[in-house]
């Protein structure tokens, strides 16, 4: 099986997506979304940022590598009774059954940057956005302070070297990696512009048990403590682990849990 749709669908990432939920609308809200515009969602997950985006009137379509999480938004779809939007499977590095020119925006918070072969995932992003469209990244920065960059850090940590040839997913944080690969994909550097922008993860409980949902269900953190417990370990990751959400807990109650994450906003203009 492709390592990458093994590891999102491992766990079940849709339990993490609903502490994401209220900041991806927010986030959508600032896309300048009409009716009708042909969006492409890619690495959409059950649809953080899809369903918003359909809300507002776009006709949508989310692919995502992960076979539970196409079936989890297509759920959420029919459940809202929404026509204007569906999920398939697909993989962002390879979107062969899409058709050039086909999209006004192509949006991928979190999502794409997770594929491999990051200059082929450049590629076909601006091969499906028409001239004139606009693509929208959210990418986590390495080795920032906050949440999502902290986990992934401490994690790699704890488990095996990664395979010959493995690009970070982190890279897509550095503004001149992403200035390359759209580069090469024809895209000239003034038409890239970056952001630094937050994203807060809102939890109905105290920190521990956020952190509980990350170990039982987001695949890069259930292989770092398997890992972990390979090695008698395991403690100490959940030690570092419990300290950071700990730590970064916004909310001033302790029943709930709200933590910012910084990331590195990118707009490409075809």
């Amino acid at each position: 099986m492709n390592p990458n749709k093994a590891l999102w669908e491992k766990g079940d990432f849709t339990r993490i997506a609903e502490s994401m939920r209220q900041s991806g609308e927010a986030l959508v809200a600032g896309f300048g979304i009409t009716k009708g515009l042909r969006v492409l969602d890619l690495g959409c997950g059950d649809g953080t940022t899809a369903l918003p985006e359909a809300k507002l009137g776009a006709d949508v379509l989310g692919v995502d590598i992960a076979s539970n999480l196409v079936a989890a938004g297509n759920r959420r779809v029919s459940e809202l009774g929404l026509t204007n939007i569906r999920f398939q499977e697909g993989d962002a590095s390879n979107l062969h059954n899409l058709q050039d020119a086909a999209f006004d925006l192509v949006v991928s918070i979190f999502g794409a940057m997770f594929a491999p072969k990051p200059f082929d995932v450049a590629r076909e992003m601006v091969r499906v956005t028409r001239p004139g469209g606009r693509i929208i990244m959210g990418n986590w920065i390495p080795n920032d302070p906050t949440l999502v960059a902290q986990i992934l850090k401490i994690s790699s940590a704890y488990s095996p070297p990664p395979p010959e040839g493995f690009i970070s997913p982190m890279t897509w944080g550095i503004e001149d990696n992403v200035i390359a690969r759209f580069g090469e994909a024809g895209v000239p550097k003034e038409k890239i512009s970056f952001l630094r922008d937050a994203y807060t993860f809102n939890f109905p409980g105290p920190p521990s048990a956020l952190l509980g949902a990350f170990r039982t269900y987001y695949g890069p953190t259930m292989n770092a403590f398997e890992a972990a417990e390979r090695d008698g370990r395991a403690g100490d990751l959940l030690k570092e682990l419990d300290a950071l959400f700990y730590s970064q807990n916004r909310s001033s109650s302790p029943n709930v849990t709200s933590i910012p994450a910084t990331f590195l906003r990118v707009t490409v203009n075809r």
